[in-house]
């Protein structure tokens, strides 16, 4: 328990102090609630005497009244503080989790599935922000309480605080015992959470091929599943702690009666006084209060440790952007020499070299899997290389920092995602600092315009997540309007005319044209008009350039580019015939 504690004030960060404070409110709480104690014995004493006056019992109440208000008070200024400090610190860690994976390599996102990083920042931080305001302050509330009025007894009889402590020892080791149970348990509840939100997104992003196969009895079932699962997970948890509450309520009661019998025995073999004997029968009523609350709470410590592990285990990966510069390149050639990358033990480009001059466009092709993405993810630093160097203006991409590299690219690929915000933000993305009248003329060059302007809120429309509310082809133009908007000087379009209609597709080459004059173009694409126009072409194949120059040197040239045209011209003119019976 001390060593989940212990951790958890060192993850709160900024938010320690708020916590610090809290446990000396905490710590003047109980001393309020410790002097009911004396408050009793003034009563009681003037009780057995036979001297109770108005002045004693006025001063009784004076002091009771004291700890009531100083109780009211203090423990509201504790929970204030421990509920603030709870939910700024759950905010703060979902923005760092933010922030961080902006730096993390790719590869974190594919060995990582959705599902755990969304639990992460929702059910591991709900669970912190909680543990935050209830967990931990009623554990420390607990045990400094019981602290105090150990205290207090001690003053009157230090055999009883003997005894009290002996409870709190008989508590403590039964805690232990269920730490360790939980320590078994906490992690499978913990993996069925991250199961659950799993397999609800992945149905949820799933629904139209659900739909569309009528699959819908079948893909419920892990759904189903997981729901059942996590139902039952959760009981066994429940169920597994039932015994250990039992017992530890059960020991602090059976202390309790102890207490009682032996204040009376004391007081028959005339070593405790009458008036000692009944404040100790009083006080073993109050004495396991807090601690008895302590049992229960204490349950939820691993799952919080576990919650704190998750969190860390973000920030422990590391990022890619840790010793580059804010710098400028002094000019947009890109440059590749015997580049290798690797994912997950497989080869994907290898020992590949290449330049690409500012200004020009290169075209990317090759069959499905040769590397085309992956390169150009390469130059972006989506991933780092295993060997070899990409420049970006004779500087290591690696010398930079990503927000200064990155400035340098506008992409548009050919999986586009657009955000659950109205088209204009979604257009700003490339430029958040754009005028109205910026968003419209990239829409415009986009071929985007005339179909926005005819939605009921034009550009203030808003769009569901991943732009699930317009069409393919619709997406693609906003998304392009985006790369247009940021104006960077090197442009990645993979296939970005893919999902385009035909009668806009002219106008758009046209529009891309014009924008990208002067700029460095690198396009990964199929299509033969897109590519006979480049400066260079770069053909690859498992990993590999194979070819590379103009189309008019490849084209004459026997291998995998003639072979890819022909395949191209032959598919153009591929037609259905209808067989007459």
């Amino acid at each position: 328990m001390t060593q989940i504690l212990q951790k958890f004030f060192r993850f709160v960060g900024e938010q320690k102090g708020k916590f610090i404070v809290s446990i000396w409110l905490i710590i003047l709480y109980a001393i309020f609630e410790s002097i009911r104690i004396p408050a009793i014995a003034i009563v009681l004493s003037a009780i057995v005497d036979g001297h109770m006056t108005i002045q004693t019992v006025w001063m009784s109440l004076g002091i009771m009244l004291v700890s009531i208000i100083g109780c009211i008070l203090t423990r509201k200024e504790f929970t204030l503080r421990q509920t603030q400090g709870g939910y700024t610190m759950a905010a703060d860690k979902r923005v760092e989790i933010g922030d961080r994976l902006k730096y993390m390599p790719m590869g974190y996102f594919s060995t990582n599935n959705l599902g755990y990083i969304i639990s992460v920042t929702t059910n591991s931080c709900d669970t912190l922000q909680d543990a935050a305001t209830r967990v931990i302050m009623m554990t420390l509330q607990g045990l400094l309480s019981t602290a105090m009025i150990m205290l207090a007894i001690l003053i009157f009889d230090w055999r009883i605080a003997l005894l009290m402590t002996l409870g709190v020892l008989a508590f403590f080791a039964i805690n232990a015992l269920m730490q360790k149970k939980s320590r078994k348990v906490s992690p499978i509840k913990s993996a069925s959470d991250d199961n659950l939100v799993e397999a609800v997104l992945e149905y949820v992003q799933g629904i139209g091929v659900v739909k569309s196969y009528n699959l819908d009895k079948s893909a419920n079932k892990r759904v189903d599943d997981a729901i059942y699962d996590n139902e039952n997970v959760s009981m066994r948890l429940e169920k597994s702690f039932v015994p250990y509450i039992s017992a530890q309520s059960f020991v602090l009661k059976m202390f309790g009666v102890l207490m009682i019998l032996a204040s009376i025995f004391f007081y028959k073999n005339g070593s405790m006084e009458l008036v000692s004997c009944l404040l100790m029968m009083v006080a073993s009523f109050m004495i396991y209060a807090q601690l008895d609350t302590v049992g229960g709470f204490s349950a939820l410590l691993r799952m919080m440790d576990l919650s704190m592990d998750k969190v860390n285990s973000i920030f422990d990966t590391p990022v890619m952007d840790v010793t580059g510069k804010d710098i400028k390149p002094n000019g947009f050639d890109i440059c590749g020499e015997s580049v290798s990358f690797s994912y997950d033990k497989q080869k994907i480009i290898d020992d590949v070299s290449f330049l690409i001059p500012q200004g020009t466009t290169t075209a990317i092709v090759g069959p499905s899997g040769s590397g085309k993405t992956t390169l150009c993810h390469l130059m972006a630093r989506f991933w780092d290389v295993d060997s070899g160097t990409i420049t970006l203006g004779n500087t290591n991409v690696r010398e930079y920092t990503l927000d200064s590299l990155l400035k340098n690219f506008s992409m548009v690929f050919q999986d586009v995602y657009l955000f659950s915000d109205t088209i204009a933000n979604n257009i700003k993305f490339g430029k958040p600092d754009a005028t109205m009248e910026e968003v419209i003329e990239a829409a415009k060059k986009a071929c985007c315009h005339e179909f926005i302007s005819k939605l009921p809120d034009g550009y203030n429309t808003i769009i569901g997540e991943g732009g699930a509310t317009i069409s393919g082809g619709e997406k693609q133009r906003i998304s392009i309007a985006r790369a247009l908007l940021k104006d960077a000087p090197i442009i990645i379009l993979d296939e970005a005319t893919a999902n385009v209609d035909p009668e806009n597709e002219h106008q758009l080459q046209m529009a891309i044209a014009e924008l990208t004059r002067n700029k460095t173009i690198i396009m990964i694409a199929h299509r033969l008009k897109t590519v006979q126009d480049a400066d260079q072409i770069l053909v690859l194949d498992n990993g590999k350039i194979m070819q590379q120059g103009t189309h008019n040197e490849l084209i004459g040239q026997k291998g995998i580019y003639a072979d890819f045209i022909n395949t191209r011209k032959n598919a153009i003119g591929w037609k259905l015939k209808a067989e007459r019976i």
